[in-house]
């Protein structure tokens, strides 16, 4: 019978690198499995819950708001964390679900809460993504005090959201919501709000399209919190600003 030599010290550190770097590998790509099915059963999510929905905050919405929020997390360093990705990807997909705007029944706002319980997100993951998500909206910060708690996670999220509510998407996006709810393009004796409260702002009833320019869109980049996010808004917010300039100048006839 053939002896099996044992291993020598060198060669015993290597082998349990190796089973360290499977093990690892292993868990990698369970870890894997469970977000690609977890975004999976997201993605489902917001095709239902969002299907009524105009196109100003629709499936499409939001689709494109992950992909932004992936590439700025991509532009962050954060690419190489697949925890912070998850977080990133599954905060994106479910931000507007419970939108109080569109809310029908008041049972819809624990709808991403139930959905993160059910799919056994990790504590500290569901935490952010909550986190995130209540705290996104520029009602929170809509008297100028930004959110002191955030996060990266938290920042290219909102940063994403805030990027497709500006620019030519933006624009789009406006006066789409705007035609929901049959409001004005424009009336010169209403005149934009200044130093909003945050009841104020989401009392909408009296206003016109092109004044959600002035009391939101073009403050938004000022308000991106990464880097990344600041450069891009940059670009949208010029284009932006030549629209309503055009736009007033075609309203008087001088254009």
């Amino acid at each position: 019978m053939a002896m099996v030599r044992p291993l020598t010290p060198p060669l015993l550190a290597l082998h349990k690198d190796m089973s360290s770097v499977k093990a690892t590998a292993a868990k990698m790509e369970i870890g894997g499995g469970r977000r690609m099915e977890r975004v999976r059963k997201a993605e489902s999510l917001v095709e239902k819950a969002m299907k009524g929905n105009d196109a100003s905050h629709d499936a499409a919405h939001v689709w494109r708001v992950r992909d932004l929020a992936l590439s700025l997390a991509a532009e962050e360093g954060l690419s190489s964390h697949p925890h912070s990705l998850e977080i990133v990807e599954l905060a994106a997909l479910l931000h507007d679900i419970g939108d109080y705007k569109y809310l029908r029944d008041p049972s819809e706002e624990k709808i991403v809460e139930n959905f993160l319980e059910e799919e056994g997100v990790e504590e500290d993951k569901k935490s952010k993504i909550l986190k995130i998500i209540k705290g996104m909206g520029f009602k929170e910060e809509v008297t100028g005090n930004g959110n002191s708690e955030w996060f990266p996670e938290f920042g290219v999220v909102q940063d994403a959201d805030r990027l497709d509510a500006i620019g030519a998407i933006g624009i789009a996006r406006c006066f789409t919501f705007g035609g929901s709810r049959k409001r004005m393009l424009h009336d010169p004796a209403i005149p934009p709000r200044s130093d909003l409260s945050k009841e104020q702002y989401m009392n909408k009833e009296e206003q016109t399209t092109i004044n959600h320019f002035h009391e939101k869109l073009l403050k938004l980049k000022d308000m991106m919190k990464t880097k990344a996010g600041q450069r891009r808004a940059e670009r949208r917010h010029k284009f932006m600003e030549e629209f309503v300039k055009e736009f007033y100048d075609e309203w008087n006839g001088l254009s």
